[in-house]
């Protein structure tokens, strides 16, 4: 088995702001993989899909962002799903709108949701990421005032063509892992690649 945890807020009244895009892709993903019905679990809502025959747990944590651990670790715990089976997406400010970055491990950055998740896995942190660009707070906005606020018409754009491109992402992460999946759906890793390739072919000519 494998988890799906999407981060975000729950109410209407975030469902369209920044800091709900790993709900929307945990929508997407749903559609995509023909889930059942949401069901309300563990202080989630959950959805259960199969891919090639291996059950897919689709979450999205409703206790705030701020607490997303409290809901996410005892439904790991519950289900006795190892830690690396764990995909986690969530915004992330360091990218630009519509930008996106997969990771095998590492700190929550400054995301609290994520840092929620760790905390209360007593600092495990070798989980994959899905990371989803936002872009920085404009000039005289607040970091809150960010990223509870909507996206503009420009950048609703973009975001959906990130998310219909992590889909298979995380289709990828699911099938063949995370380091595969880094390589085929990270923009600077396939720039570092094809530049090597350009490299080795100058010296050899």
């Amino acid at each position: 088995m494998k988890i799906f945890v999407g981060l975000g807020n729950p109410t209407n009244e975030y469902a369209t702001t920044k800091h709900n895009v790993g709900f929307m892709l945990a929508d997407k993903l749903a559609a995509e993989l023909g889930a059942g019905i949401w069901r309300d679990n563990f202080s989630a809502q959950v959805a259960e899909a199969f891919l090639d025959g291996e059950k897919i747990l689709i979450v999205k944590p409703q206790t705030f962002m701020n607490a997303s651990g409290e809901s996410v670790v005892p439904l790991m715990n519950f289900y006795k799903v190892p830690v690396e089976n764990l995909i986690v997406a969530h915004d992330d400010m360091d990218l630009p709108v519509g930008k996106i970055r997969l990771r095998p491990l590492g700190s929550g950055g400054g995301h609290r949701g994520v840092d929620s998740i760790i905390q209360n896995f007593g600092g495990i942190k070798n989980f994959p990421r899905v990371r989803i660009g936002i872009g920085r707070p404009p000039a005289n906005w607040t970091v809150n005032g960010h990223v509870l606020s909507p996206f503009n018409e420009d950048d609703a754009k973009k975001i959906s063509a990130a998310l219909d491109e992590l889909v298979p992402a995380v289709i990828c992460i699911f099938r063949e892992g995370i380091d595969i999946a880094m390589n085929k759906f990270n923009p600077k890793r396939e720039k570092k690649i094809l530049e090597e390739i350009k490299n080795d072919e100058s010296i050899t000519c």
